[in-house]
């Protein structure tokens, strides 16, 4: 594989992200604000550009020291204390830099409830986390604007527990469920493996812990 540029690798699934294209063998270069998640990246041998998603400047900075064709892999997400949300500023940001330098594959991590999944939304679920999914389909509306090879995964409710090896994506719009972070890690790295999850957005659930009015009908992703 290419390598894989990936910002918010701090922790969650881009953390898990980042261990998972190591242990393929994989070269990794991960953006970090905080020097949270240094030593787990350091030890698997993760190149780290120090900067933030906020800044222009920053973003250019870790680009460049990739020269070759590589990916990228965005699971931004937070406010800011002014209020920004780097679930659309900091991923358009990334988006526009990517744009800008032509990379070969970008995924977008969001959230089950963006794009045309919002009609879906329960009560509880707008009231919890309404705005930043809203950002986040910002972002994903920018990238589909922008970048034509771009794909947007949107995981159910996050487990931290070990994978299953059941996580599916589903274009489903009324996929509900839950999924394990590190099984959304897997579905990314063979979601930048696959040509056929190019210009597209999925849901992100565990086969066993998925509910929708529809037949359960997983993508067919390559191994």
């Amino acid at each position: 594989m290419r390598p894989v540029l990936i910002f918010g690798a701090s922790r969650g699934v881009g953390l898990l992200l980042a261990k998972k294209l190591r242990h393929d063998g994989v070269p990794v270069l991960a953006m970090l604000r905080s020097d949270t998640g240094r030593a787990e990246l350091d030890a698997e041998g993760v190149r780290i550009a120090q900067g933030d998603a906020f800044s222009r400047t920053d973003l250019e900075r870790a680009f460049s020291l990739l020269q070759s064709e590589f990916d990228v892999v965005s699971t931004l997400g937070g406010c800011a204390p002014d209020g920004e949300y780097a679930d659309d500023v900091g991923n358009i940001n990334v988006i526009d830099e990517a744009a800008r330098r032509g990379v070969a594959r970008f995924v977008l991590v969001t959230s089950i409830g963006c794009g045309e999944m919002a009609p879906f939304r329960s009560e509880r679920a707008i009231a919890a986390f309404g705005a930043a999914v809203d950002a986040k389909t910002r972002a994903e509306e920018h990238m589909k604007r922008t970048i034509a090879q771009g794909t947007a995964i949107r995981p159910g409710g996050l487990r931290s527990e070990p994978a299953t090896g059941r996580g599916i994506l589903t274009t489903d719009a009324e996929m509900h469920g839950f999924i394990h972070r590190a099984d959304v890690a897997d579905l990314v790295a063979r979601a930048l493996r696959d040509a056929g999850t190019a210009g597209r957005a999925f849901a992100a659930v565990d086969r066993d812990q998925a509910k929708s009015v529809n037949p359960i009908a997983p993508f067919p992703l390559a191994a």
